[in-house]
């Protein structure tokens, strides 16, 4: 049986950093990628980024690219988003997701298992 579990999340300042976590189990789960997305309330939700178990080439969403760096480590089994001079539309529930394949899909449906999400809420 595959978990996602992500963790990390809580309030911080506009300018500031937070590094979010995320912890899959399952061997298979671990083969393919694995992306972040984020939903904020009222707004759908949508693509933040994404990287093979690999770690090679990242793939990111306009709004984050430069600011967020999306990393693995293998031996942790773990996936890391590191959040960089955060602002108040940063402000959502972010979730993690794991796939079989290693296309770096940045629909949330193309995800074979997926965590239930952490809190991110940036104060200007």
């Amino acid at each position: 049986q595959v978990h996602v579990t992500e963790s990390g999340g809580g309030l911080v300042q506009a300018g500031g950093s937070l590094k979010l976590s995320c912890v899959v189990s399952g061997r298979t789960a671990r083969s393919g990628a694995m992306g972040w997305f984020r939903q904020a309330p009222g707004k759908e939700r949508e693509f933040v980024a994404a990287i093979a178990w690999s770690g090679d080439s990242p793939r990111y969403a306009d709004s984050v690219q430069g600011r967020f760096t999306l990393s693995i480590d293998q031996t942790e089994k773990t996936a890391y988003l590191q959040m960089t001079n955060v602002r108040p539309e940063d402000t959502a529930i972010y979730s993690c997701a794991s796939r079989i394949g290693r296309v770096l899909h940045t629909s949330w449906t193309q995800y074979d298992y997926r965590g239930q999400g952490t809190q991110v809420t940036v104060s200007s």
